[in-house]
């Protein structure tokens, strides 16, 4: 950290001044927001193990493998997105200073803006190796725990308790206890985009906007990510998030706060839903990165079953990876780094090396992936709302001359070149069995089943029992026999969802 240069600070006579984003900041010099500041409790949250491990976790995960530039990690995507929660919360107060008719209950206070800070900051705590999360939902006691947002309140709480920066918050003036307005309560309520409204009052509901954003999916986590994936990928982004926070205000819509843009805005929001839908096409779902991820996790579950591979945290406590989720402690260090010992271990020593789980590693290195038997294409691109356009059905705007009140665009006012469908899937289905002669087999008669349309409307449903309709239409060939069954991985890539149906399960992105 590089303190900022300057006259030594002003006494602290308040909790006020105390609070202040003008005292004590910190510089990070970032390479795509450039030089950002953040207030002293942030950095303290920085500096403790369990948010230095997100420099342990590649932010593609097995994107790695495929664009050598995606080494970039969660921990400068989390510092870059607390940075933007101040910057779009900061915006949208200076522009309720404008407007002394609205509601002082719901005007953003200084506690307001460090709270969604520190949700922007803590958002991704609970992040794992990419390919921990896949495998961790095959475990049926901690599925619950699959979504990553739920491990980064259990990972919240843990780093709160274990660095005992209850006291520290309350010095910011945090509020940490009780019911009426718990700081703590709003900074999880955040994290995880719920709209129970606890922590805060409905006055202020549009803050539980800014991160998470459930409603439309415009919050500064994809106005980070966009921008650092694009960069690091070498893939052009066509979203200004910065035009959005400068046009960005809270609106009154039908007696709701909402954040609300400026109507001329809206072809800057789409452009960001076409990036969102480019990095995917081109990226997130790329179908070598996939494959290398499957790799990893059916490693994963081979070797869970062996007690040597655990995770260990202090006083000699162990547990299988597949209880990690259950002790924070464990899961500290479940993390990139912890994967490539594992790994070694795996390869080396005489024990292993022979097992399925190391074989399967082996494999990995060298790059004798799981190959793509076919695709199936069922439906069309996805905005994030499935079959709905987020922008004309969830997004609200005000005008020049009126902006104060937010409304909806009018379907006339869309451009006739986008979609009338807002979702895409694919179904893929990999042939896990290695050099086999089968393969070309297999291709043909997956291009054989992908003629036949009945085919194609049996599946677009996504339902685990239309999968097993394609994969009986497969079975029935000479090409299979019982026991190649077992090689093949049937693969839908929805863009926010991703089914792996040799084991009837889903992993949700």
């Amino acid at each position: 950290h590089i303190e900022q240069p300057g006259p030594p600070p002003l006494p602290i006579d308040t909790v006020y001044q105390k609070n202040s984003f003008l005292f004590f900041t910190q510089v990070f010099n970032d390479p795509i927001h450039g030089h950002i500041e953040l207030p002293p409790l942030l950095v303290k949250i920085i500096d403790t193990p369990q948010f230095q491990r997100l420099r342990k976790i590649k932010q593609l995960g097995g994107g790695y493998y495929v664009f050598p530039g995606a080494s970039h990690n969660r921990f400068e995507h989390s510092v870059g997105v607390g940075h933007l929660a101040g910057e779009l919360v900061k915006a949208l107060r200076a522009k309720q200073l404008e407007e002394p008719s609205l509601n002082s209950e719901s005007l953003i206070n200084d506690r307001d803006v460090l709270c969604v800070q520190i949700a922007g900051l803590c958002h991704d705590l609970g992040k794992s190796y990419t390919v921990f999360q896949y495998y961790m939902h095959y475990i049926e006691d901690v599925r619950w725990l699959h979504h990553h947002e739920d491990a980064s309140i259990l990972m919240f709480d843990h780093l709160v308790d274990d660095n005992k920066l209850t006291p520290v918050m309350n010095e910011y003036g945090l509020i940490t206890e009780g019911d009426n307005e718990n700081d703590l309560v709003f900074i999880k309520e955040m994290i995880k985009g719920s709209q129970l409204y606890k922590g805060r009052n409905n006055e202020k509901s549009f803050l539980y906007e800014i991160v998470a954003n459930k409603q439309n999916g415009i919050d500064v986590d994809k106005f980070d990510y966009f921008a650092r994936d694009c960069h690091h990928l070498g893939i052009q982004n066509n979203f200004d998030h910065r035009r959005f926070i400068v046009f960005a205000r809270v609106c009154n819509v039908d007696g709701q706060l909402h954040i609300c843009s400026r109507d001329k805005e809206m072809a800057n929001l789409y452009d960001m839903f076409h990036t969102r839908n480019s990095l995917h096409r081109r990226a997130y779902q790329h179908r070598v990165k996939m494959a290398v991820e499957i790799m990893i996790k059916d490693a994963l579950l081979k070797a869970d079953q062996d007690q040597h591979f655990q995770i260990k945290w202090a006083k000699g406590k162990a547990c299988r990876l597949s209880k990690a989720k259950k002790h924070m402690e464990a899961y500290t260090n479940l993390t990139g780094r912890g994967f490539e010992v594992w790994c070694l271990k795996l390869t080396t020593h005489l024990t292993f090396k022979t097992s399925e789980a190391a074989q399967i590693i082996q494999r990995i290195m060298c790059r004798d992936l799981y190959q793509l038997v076919g695709e199936i294409k069922v439906a069309k691109f996805d905005y994030g709302k499935n079959n709905e356009d987020p922008i004309r059905n969830y997004t609200y705007f005000y005008s020049k001359f009126n902006p104060t009140i937010g409304f909806k665009i009018k379907p006339e006012e869309v451009s006739n070149l986008l979609p009338e469908c807002f979702s895409e899937k694919h179904i893929r289905v990999y042939w896990k069995r290695r050099n086999d002669k089968r393969l070309e087999d297999a291709k043909k008669c997956f291009e054989a089943v992908k003629k036949d349309s009945s085919n194609i409307r049996r599946v677009e449903v996504l339902a685990s029992d239309e999968f097993e309709m394609l994969l009986d239409d497969l079975k029935k060939t000479d090409v299979y026999s019982r026991r190649s069954q077992t090689e093949l991985i049937v693969h839908s890539c929805a863009y926010m969802s991703v089914f792996w149906m040799g084991n009837c399960s889903a992993y949700y992105r």
